[in-house]
């Protein structure tokens, strides 16, 4: 059953367009991969999908269970049951993180906030008195908001680069996640370039410079992204104009 329709999506801003007249079909309960080499407008769409401030002035539309979200800001939208995993996880000074997954599910117990601890391989014993800040790495709070996400049971999980600050060892941790938040009826979209986490999804689009240019299974899709995709230009030129002309690099 459709999900949620995108329609000859596209975004300006700063001038530029950075993305061109997506259209996409997402079907519930399957796990799907957004693709594309850095710059490519990967995690301009997801801002846009949730209805991050400064990306709800978009031409097209975007249809979730029947009901268009255009003009429906970001907390209208989690009500319906979206939410977003960042690439980068804010940091909440002062707030513990047994408070964070409880801001999910009032109705946690301490064997439910163990259990979701556990299952993104955190040791709720050495976790669950500590605040959500920069005393935890990039890694930690990456996990942490894949819990609270389980927590939420959510209809549409939107995640943005899943894999971002997370060692080798752990991104099985985060793997196992997918799979559960799967279980529980939600659908995937994983935001990425990179092809060991498109190979957790079980449909891809390509996105380049803003636009699809490919879909299908992801096994059909992998090998032109590995071995055609560069990073695109108009984007970067995007980024630098953004900051200023410095390009950070």
């Amino acid at each position: 059953m459709g999900l949620l329709k995108i329609k000859n999506l596209s975004l300006t801003l700063g001038g530029s367009k950075i993305l061109n007249d997506v259209s996409m079909n997402i079907n519930e309960g399957k796990v799907y991969a957004v693709v594309g080499a850095n710059g490519a407008g990967k995690s301009t769409l997801a801002a846009v999908l949730m209805g991050r401030h400064g990306y709800q002035d978009f031409e097209g539309d975007i249809i979730f269970k029947n009901e268009s979200l255009k003009g429906l800001p970001l907390y209208k939208r989690a009500k319906k049951g979206i939410t977003l995993g960042w690439q980068e996880p804010a940091r909440f000074e002062g707030l513990k993180v047994k408070d964070f997954l409880k801001a999910s599910d009032k109705n946690l117990t301490t064997n439910d906030m163990q259990e979701l601890m556990e299952s993104v391989g955190l040791s709720s014993e050495n976790y669950i008195n500590r605040t959500v800040d920069k005393s935890l790495s990039g890694g930690e709070r990456k996990k942490l908001e894949l819990a609270s996400i389980l927590a939420m049971a959510p209809k549409l999980v939107l995640l943005d680069e899943p894999d971002s600050g997370i060692d080798v060892s752990s991104l099985e941790n985060i793997f196992e996640a997918i799979k559960k938040l799967k279980k529980q009826g939600a659908t995937i979209i994983l935001i990425t370039h990179s092809p060991t986490v498109l190979k957790e999804a079980e449909q891809a689009f390509l996105l380049c410079n803003g636009q699809i240019i490919d879909e299908g299974k992801t096994e059909d899709i992998l090998p032109y992204f590995q071995e055609k995709c560069i990073p695109c230009k108009n984007q970067d030129a995007y980024e630098l104009k953004k900051s200023g002309g410095k390009s950070g690099k």
